[in-house]
Order: structure tokens, then sequence, then C-alpha cells
């Protein structure tokens, strides 16, 4: 009897160990990854301040107005400030962490120290140029390490693990190889103390719908829009579904479903309660292939705005992804480039079908304008700008501010160093009022 207890006992605490063992492995492993996503996350973060901090820099090589200055040279420090904090939360070990935060750490000071020297009036010498110009080499490297090194993760030939334990991984070996430059660390000793769719199209929203002309129409009335918007084109609509009214939208509208003769797919349309206007149209299919180029695109949406009564628009950035190009149209009034006044349009690329438009920036900003004569011309606006832009082409540009008004400047398309810009100046003041990034990528043509 004692045998056959002792051997009870035994076995229960054998299953119990088991048990016990298997519930600490799993807690161990959940742990694990609970751990490794919290790293993923905030190497994710790094990567997207670094990329913030890449672009700024190279905005700041070039930008000779010091309000415009001092906003970009701000965002380059809370940038880097904050690439700072996610990089002490990824597990690298001491040797692939210093060289890294201490690059960030120059960065964020010399950035807040021009930023502060901006701020009180004083322009910025060549030699800060060119000490931004050296961290703007340095981002590269950096960003270039980040991204490989991010691939190496996500294809999983490397872990959190291995980058934690071990000193000679390749991001430990890159990092290492950034010197910190010593003229950058003299010069800071001389401050006191010691961050795009296509350009502008987050800035189409205002409170006055200027191009929502018209009174307000009923369901039926928007029912016949949509179907006239339809009828005057290849399509033969067979019936008409209404998905109801959309209220707290930023226009208004009434949303419904089309169904064709001759297309398979249905499409999606809303109408403006207020003037009937034609808001969004999309269909859903697959693109399987590309036939057409993109200039082919292009030409192929203006003349579909154009036969829609949208006139006179011109393609400005395309973003392309799964084989359908969205191109952004913006306002041509006479030469000048009215950005706000912006249409998208999403083109098949295998036989230049109309996917979709949205017309939101438009409905928002157009209106007949009345344009401020130049109180400097365009050959003053050019001496604004930094000597090493190299320019590539210059006209006018309507440009939104982030209080919902609007500025009329010379742009200018440059090059500085292989890497493209558009600087603006105000027709009236010769202000720099805003430089933006041109990134020209296998997926599009964006501006940050």
């Amino acid at each position: 009897m004692k045998e056959k207890i002792l051997k009870s006992i035994i076995i229960v605490l054998v299953i119990s160990t088991i048990i016990t063992g298997y519930y600490a492995f799993r807690l161990k492993e959940q742990y694990s990854n609970m751990n490794n996503n919290n790293y993923t996350e905030a190497f994710s973060n790094l990567v997207n301040y670094m990329n913030n901090i890449e672009n700024y820099l190279a905005k700041a090589m070039i930008s000779k107005g010091s309000e415009q200055a001092t906003k970009t040279l701000t965002e380059i420090w809370k940038n880097s400030d904050l690439a700072i904090v996610y990089l002490s939360r990824i597990p690298l070990n001491e040797e692939g962490l210093s060289q890294t935060s201490k690059f960030l750490n120059q960065v964020s000071d010399y950035s807040y120290s021009l930023s502060r020297k901006s701020i009180g009036g004083e322009e910025l010498k060549q030699e800060d140029f060119d000490n931004l110009k050296n961290l703007y080499q340095y981002s590269l490297d950096l960003e270039q390490t980040l991204n490989q090194l991010s691939e190496e993760i996500y294809n999983g030939t490397i872990d959190w693990k291995d980058l934690n334990m071990n000193s000679n991984t390749k991001f430990a070996q890159a990092v290492d190889s950034i010197n910190v430059f010593s003229n950058i660390d003299d010069n800071l000793n001389e401050y006191e103390g010691l961050i795009y769719d296509g350009a502008y199209s987050d800035h189409i929203n205002k409170m006055e719908k200027l191009g929502l002309t018209g009174n307000d129409i009923s369901e039926e009335d928007a029912k016949n829009k949509a179907k006239e918007f339809f009828n005057d084109s290849e399509y033969s609509v067979k019936n008409i579904e209404n998905n109801g009214f959309i209220e707290n939208a930023d226009i208004p509208m009434y949303d419904f479903t089309v169904e064709f003769d001759n297309v398979e797919e249905k499409c999606s349309i809303t109408i403006s309660k207020k003037g009937g206007h034609v808001v969004e149209t999309s269909f859903d299919r697959s693109v399987n292939e590309e036939k057409i180029s993109q200039q082919e695109a292009n030409e192929i949406g203006k003349k579909y705005l154009s036969d829609k009564g949208f006139k006179d628009m011109k393609e400005t950035y395309f973003v392309k992804q799964g084989n359908i190009v969205t191109i952004n149209y913006a306002y041509n009034d006479n030469g000048i480039i009215v950005y706000p006044d912006l249409i998208k349009v999403k083109v098949a690329l295998d036989n230049g079908q109309i996917l979709g438009i949205e017309t939101n920036g438009y409905l928002n900003s157009h209106t007949d304008r009345t344009h401020k004569s130049p109180q400097i011309t365009i050959e003053e606006a050019k001496s604004k700008l930094n000597s090493d832009l190299e320019i590539m082409s210059e006209g006018k540009a309507i440009i939104p501010t982030e209080w919902k008004s609007e500025i009329l400047c010379y742009e200018f398309k440059g090059k500085v160093d292989g890497k493209e810009f558009l600087v603006y100046i105000n027709v009236e003041t010769g202000k720099e009022e805003d430089i933006l990034v041109i990134l020209d990528t296998p997926g599009g043509t964006l501006t940050v």
C-alpha cells in the first residue's frame, strides 16, 4: 500500500513538474514575443524619425529665409530627440548604440542651436550650411544602415537576440564606422545652450466650401445626378441603389451604388447635398498587368476631367499601387498652378479605365480668383534662393497655408547634390514660404 501511495505521489510530482515547466516555457515564450513586438515597434518608430531627419536636413541645406529655417531646424531637433528615445528602447549592445546615439544627439544639439540663432534674426552662414550638408550625408548613411537592418529583421535573417548578443552584426559594424566629425563639435562650442499625396493635399478642408455652389437637392435629384454622370460616358446604367445620407462628412452627401448593363463591376458614387456635385466615385476591380505608360495615364485622366466639366487641370504628383495609378491634378489658372483646387483620379494601367475620382480639394477651394500683382520680379525672387540650388524650372503657384489661407508664390524646382526640391517665394514680400523635397520612388512621385 505504501509503495502504491509513493508511486502515486511521484507520478503526481512528475506531472506537476511537467505542467509547471510547460507553463513556465509558455510564459517565457509570451514574454519573449511581447518584448520582440515592443522592440519591433520601437525600431519602426526609429526608422520613421530617421527618415524625417533626413528630409528636414535636406530642406535646411537650401533654406535662406529665417522663418522657414527656424521651422525646419526645429523639426530636425524634435525628430532627433524622438529618435534617441526609441533608439534607447531597442536591444543593441553598447557598441552598436554609442555612435548612433552620439550622432543623433549631435544633430539635435546643432539644429537646436541654429534654430535659436535663426529666431534671433541672424542669418545662417555658409559654414552653417556646410555643416548641415555634412550632417545630411551622415544621415543618409545611417538611414541606409537602418533600412538594411529592417530587411534583415523582417525576413528573419537576424533577430533581436542576435543584435543584443553579437557585436559583429552588419549594423554594429556599420554604425561603428560613422565617425562624428570634429568640426561640428568645435562649432557647437560657439553657441549658448545646448524637427506628403501630392503636395498640399492635407490642406484642402475649409469651413467655407468655395467650389460647392448651388442649392440643396433631394435624394431623388442626387440619384438623377449620379445617373447623368455615367450615362454621358461609355457606361449604361442598369440600376442605382441608395445607401443613405452621410451627414457628418466634411461635405454632407448622398451615397449610391450603381450597376451597369455593359460592365460587370459595380461603382460607388457620392453626390453632395449642396449643389449636387460628384464628390467621389470608385470601381472595385483588380488590375493584373500594366500596359500603358504614366504619360498615357496622365492624358487619359486629364481628358476624363475635361469631359466631366473640370477644365484646365494639370497633373502634378502620382502614386502607383497594384497596377493602378492615382494622379493628383491641380487647377491651372492661366499659368498659375492652384494647388488647393485638387482632384485625384485613379487610372487602371491595363486598359486606361477610370476607376475613381475624388474632388474634395476642388469643391472646398475652387473659385474665380483675382490675383495680386507681384511686388518683386522673378529675378529678384531668384536672389532669395540658396546659391547651391540648380534651377530646373520656374513659374507661379498658389499654395495653401496651415491657417486655411492662400499665398501666391514663385515656384522654383531645383536640384542640390542630385536631390530635387520645390521652393516657394512670396510674390509680394519675397519671403521664403515653403520648401518641399521631391521623392521619385518606384511607387510614384511624392513630396515631403
